[in-house]
């Protein structure tokens, strides 16, 4: 049987001091709990402090806080940490001093996340680099790890060049600059791009110090835009414009250049304060204008491709980077100019006429009219005075209608050469634009291009007849159709109009006749050259009266037979010779009735 050790009681122990309640220590056991107490009041809920770790399992963590109790915590919580040993000191979030089970309850991620807030604004007030971790691609950027808080990185904070391929950046760490925090909704945006804008300008500055107009380099395409290339000078960008591409005209910068192309260009102007540097590309290519056929002349015929079109002209490419204007005046041998886009389209093939030629100044004028004879070279002979045709109404104006036989060959119709017996007070009552209209030739003034054309023309003259039927003081009936001041327009037959003035238009009652109404009228003047008729419908009642009148009065005595016989030679012979005094004693009492 083996003995059994006995072990000694500590010699200096107090047993006295031990019954009454005292430690065995310096300190009283007051002492000691009111240190205990102090640790309490010390932690707060909601707080981060230092623990120690006190145990270690597959599947929890025990930390001390200095608290009555320990808590336990899920290892998972320190995945990020496999070398974790008893005895590390870790910070925790303080949940809750007590649970409802009397329970403390810590949480490492919590802490962790709480001081990576704090440092993640300490950054930005700070303008930190801070290391962060790309975690994965999302729509406009990147989703970055930084201090345990996921951070966006948008697409264009990337790099200082644009970015096609956001893949290739995950899983990789990199540094950043905090540039933006949403403290209510806990977001935050860094930037990869701001850490070398700094240093590229200062690069920028160096580079745009040593340029010199004129100057050739080598770059980089680096962005293309419909309104030019920026191209990477090494540190520096360059626009080279789309009109500096090439000298031909250039509607997309992608039919000259493509991205990431080595190119060589000239500097052409740059800014120092805006930093801007203009580009060129078709500076260092020879001028097309000096390759262009030194046995061009005024006169010949050219071939080219409609490459911009205006409403004044169209531009033609006769070889790239040579062009020539087609104005809208020498598409047509017509005087109706258009827009020229009636006759022409960008991309068309065209055959053209040189008419001047600038190589000094590099411009150069075309026509395509000039490839179809002038209408005017015989005009006398292809429309004689006299000969008729048939034309197109153009275009109104007061006095009359402008027409077009054909291409470049127009004439007016003078408003008085449209109708023998109508009225017209304006051409578009007596045709439409667009209509087609017989004509005779008048004149011909070739020298401002112009043909005088008459309508009526075309018909014989009716007041040749008029004037047999509308004699002086033969009565017609007629309608008053239109009633003005001075007097009112009277419809006759065969279409023909008279006028008669206020004063002959009152009736036998002392009534004026009005609009409308069908009365006998007189006529008592007809002028077959101004065609204008004269009526009256009271001289019908004033030449009754005056013939009732003479009517009325007495017979003369009859003179011997014997007398007669004697004085009938003297009588005929003073007839004959007042005949003529007669006559025109009748015209001057018309006259002055007329008046």
């Amino acid at each position: 049987m083996t003995e059994s050790k006995v072990q000694s009681p500590i010699e200096d122990f107090d047993w006295d001091a031990y019954a009454n309640g005292e430690t065995a220590g310096s300190k009283s056991r007051e002492e000691l709990v009111n240190t205990y107490d102090e640790s309490l009041k010390t932690a707060k809920d909601n707080e981060v402090v230092t623990g120690v770790v006190k145990s270690i399992t597959k599947r929890e963590v025990r930390v001390d806080i200095g608290m009555k109790s320990d808590a336990i915590i899920p290892i998972s919580e320190f995945r990020y940490n496999p070398d974790l040993k008893v005895g590390d000191e870790v910070e925790v979030f303080i949940e809750a001093l007590e649970d409802k089970n009397g329970q403390l309850r810590l949480s490492h991620k919590k802490a962790c996340q709480t001081r990576s807030w704090d440092r993640v604004n300490q950054a930005l007030e700070n303008d930190e680099i801070i290391k962060g971790y790309v975690k994965s691609r999302t729509k406009g950027g990147m989703i970055v790890d930084v201090f345990g808080i996921e951070a966006f990185l948008p697409g264009s904070q990337i790099d200082v060049r644009p970015i096609r391929d956001y893949d290739v950046f995950v899983d990789k760490t990199m540094e950043f600059k905090v540039v933006k925090i949403n403290q209510e909704y806990k977001n935050v945006v860094v930037s990869h791009k701001a850490l070398i804008e700094a240093e590229l300008e200062a690069q920028k500055r160096e580079i745009i110090s040593k340029l010199e107009k004129g100057q050739v380099l080598e770059g980089k395409v680096k962005n293309i835009t419909p309104y030019g290339v920026f191209v990477d000078l090494g540190g520096v960008d360059g626009l080279v414009h789309i009109t500096d591409l090439s000298w031909g005209r250039v509607s997309d910068p992608r039919e000259v250049v493509e991205l990431d192309q080595d190119i060589k260009v000239v500097i052409l102007d740059f800014d120092n304060e805006k930093k801007r540097i203009a580009l060129g590309v078709k500076q260092l290519l020879p001028h097309p204008w000096d390759a262009l056929d030194q046995s061009i002349k005024v006169g010949d015929h050219i071939h080219g491709r409609v490459v911009v079109m205006a409403d004044y002209g169209a531009f033609v490419e006769v070889q790239p980077g040579v062009e020539g204007l087609i104005h809208v005046s020498e598409m047509s041998w017509s005087q109706h100019l258009r827009s020229a886009q009636d006759f022409l389209k960008v991309g068309d093939e065209v055959e053209a006429v040189v008419l001047t030629l600038d190589r000094e100044d590099r411009k150069m004028s075309l026509g395509i009219k000039q490839l179809k004879k002038d209408p005017w070279e015989n005009i006398e002979e292809k429309y004689a005075i006299g000969s008729r045709h048939t034309a197109k109404v153009r275009n109104f104006t007061n006095f009359g209608v402008f027409v077009e036989i054909e291409e470049g060959v127009d004439g007016l119709i003078h408003i008085s050469d449209l109708s023998w017996t109508k009225k017209i007070k304006h051409p578009s009552e007596f045709t439409q634009v667009g209509n087609d209209i017989e004509v005779q030739v008048l004149e011909i003034d070739k020298e401002n291009r112009r043909l005088s054309l008459g309508h009526k023309q075309l018909e014989e003259n009716p007041w040749d007849v008029f004037e047999t039927i509308f004699t002086v003081g033969s009565i017609h009936e007629g309608t008053i159709t239109e009633v003005m001041d001075k007097g009112a327009v009277i419809a006759l037959e065969y279409g023909v109009e008279g006028f008669a003035t206020p004063k002959h238009l009152v009736k036998e009652d002392g009534t004026q006749a009005k609009l409308d109404e069908k009365l006998n009228f007189k006529v008592i003047e007809f002028n077959k050259d101004s065609k204008r008729i004269i009526l009256s419908h009271s001289r019908i009642a004033e030449d009754a009266n005056k013939a009732e009148t003479r009517a009325q009065r007495p017979a003369p005595k009859k003179p011997r037979r014997e007398e007669e016989a004697v004085a009938a030679p003297t009588i005929e012979k003073t007839t004959l010779g007042d005949l003529g005094a007669l006559q025109a004693l009748k015209e001057q009492m018309q006259k002055e009735e007329r008046k």
